[in-house]
């Protein structure tokens, strides 16, 4: 049974504000279950009900597409239905205010963008737009809408397979915002990790290049996920981020200067005690 987390939130928040860099925060599934999305994995999670391997896969979807768009369809109206929680929010919030410099996520819900978060990394891609597999062309996805209840479908250049921008399995992470999450978590003194296990790789080792750079890494999920943090905060995270953006007001302007004066030491006038 979790515990009461509002002491650890007290800690998280004198921790963000004696921040000179601001913090990153890593989200995974688990911060979208609040807003109708269900996790991937775990008990009752999307992977459950369908093999990645058979509608989920880059494969699979050259082998059959019309099968693997019949899932991307249901998922599509299941992200489309979903809106940002309060966990969203409170990050959004975070931003706004200078706690927070970056989200990066795992999730293809553009939940944090909708909340209002305009510095987010999606290292699994969106589905706020759609690529061919013949021609490469993109299009946002508003251009293609009328092609959304074909069986599959088609390029309007080539005539080729349409495929959204999300990682499926068997492809790589995009090389570029994964460089830039790797170049956030250098440059950042708090990492917060929500909602997510960070078992698969390379993310997984995201985590361990911000302790290396200098950065505490808190967790905040309902169970231990991470192996080795230096905060955890046992609550769902619609709980907890909005306790934590209480406990870091009134602002106060507190992270307003502090950003231009990084590095001069400045930032222990903006403490509360």
């Amino acid at each position: 049974m979790p515990t009461d987390p509002a002491p650890d939130v007290l800690r998280l928040a004198d921790a963000l504000r004696r921040s000179a860099r601001g913090a990153v925060v890593f989200t995974g599934a688990g911060i979208s279950v609040a807003s109708g999305v269900p996790s991937f994995r775990g008990t009752g999670g999307i992977w459950t009900r369908y093999d990645p391997a058979e509608y989920a896969s880059i494969d699979a979807l050259h082998r059959d597409p019309e099968k693997v768009w019949g899932f991307l369809r249901e998922l599509r109206r299941t992200l489309d239905a979903a809106v940002p929680n309060r966990a969203h929010e409170a990050i959004a919030h975070l931003e706004t205010t200078g706690v927070v410099t970056n989200v990066i996520t795992q999730n293809i819900d553009g939940l944090h963008q909708r909340a209002g978060n305009d510095r987010v990394i999606e290292l699994h891609g969106s589905n706020r737009s759609i690529s061919c597999l013949g021609c490469a062309r993109t299009f946002a996805r508003a251009e293609v809408e009328h092609l959304a209840d074909d069986p599959v479908p088609s390029c309007p250049s080539c005539g080729g397979v349409l495929k959204p921008d999300v990682v499926l399995f068997g492809e790589q992470l995009p090389q570029a915002p994964f460089r830039r999450a790797e170049h956030a978590l250098r440059h950042c003194d708090v990492l917060l990790v929500v909602g997510t296990s960070v078992e698969v790789f390379p993310a997984a080792r995201l985590p361990e290049l911000a302790r290396r750079h200098g950065a505490s890494v808190w967790e905040i999920n309902p169970v231990a996920e991470l192996p080795d943090v230096d905060g955890a905060i046992r609550g769902d995270a619609e709980v907890v981020l909005p306790a934590l953006a209480d406990a870091l007001r009134p602002a106060r302007s507190w992270r307003t200067l502090p950003r231009m004066l990084r590095g001069l030491g400045a930032e222990r006038w903006f403490a509360d005690d």
